[in-house]
């Protein structure tokens, strides 16, 4: 596994050992689901979600964005994140790495006001139905920008269709989506 572009193109990342659960994203899927996100992640915040290796945090890191939240509860993949975020230098006022379930930080997330400006979102296909309610949780809480693009990596032959996003295209074993606008608050009348 490479990093695809920006600061630290073609540098080598470590992946995980052979017969593990942690299925990495593709270097192609990360590298053409870059090239959509690259315009928006100058000193953007970025949230990494289900991160497994860490490799999309660092990308986006190396692109630009000033922030990237990563969040995994695997404790194998939190050791593989730790070794390529110490091999890459990150420290922890680029790199916001959580030891969660994914719900319970969005929750967290929300309380604290932080507003992402692109994200990614690639849950075990075991559990992808989870995954992807969990991204419409995030979109629920307000935690996206509005018009904020989102990867989520899909099953091979996965409908996708979210509360809260539009889809915007099909990548190579993925959808690129776009958060909606909030609804307004609508006034009560007494």
């Amino acid at each position: 596994m490479r990093i695809t572009g920006g600061e630290w193109a073609s540098r080598r990342l470590a992946g995980p050992r052979g017969g593990s659960a942690i299925r990495p994203t593709p270097d192609a899927l990360r590298e053409q689901g870059f090239a959509v996100l690259a315009p928006i992640l100058d000193g953007a915040v970025f949230l990494d979600l289900f991160a497994g290796t860490g490799a999309i945090s660092l990308e986006a890191l190396s692109r630009g964005a000033a922030l990237a939240v990563t969040v995994e509860r695997d404790r194998r993949a939190l050791d593989l994140i730790r070794r390529n975020l110490a091999a890459f230098e990150v420290g922890k006022d680029r790199c916001e790495l959580v030891s969660a379930v994914v719900r319970s930080t969005l929750t967290r997330l929300a309380q604290r006001g932080l507003r992402f400006d692109a994200g990614w979102c690639d849950p075990p296909f075991a559990w992808w139905v989870d995954g992807a309610s969990d991204l419409e949780h995030a979109a629920s809480l307000g935690l996206f920008n509005p018009g904020a693009p989102v990867v989520l990596e899909a099953p091979p032959r996965r409908e996708v269709s979210l509360s809260g996003f539009e889809v915007v295209r099909e990548l190579r074993g993925a959808v690129l989506l776009r958060v909606l606008p909030y609804p307004a608050k609508t006034q009560m009348s007494l």
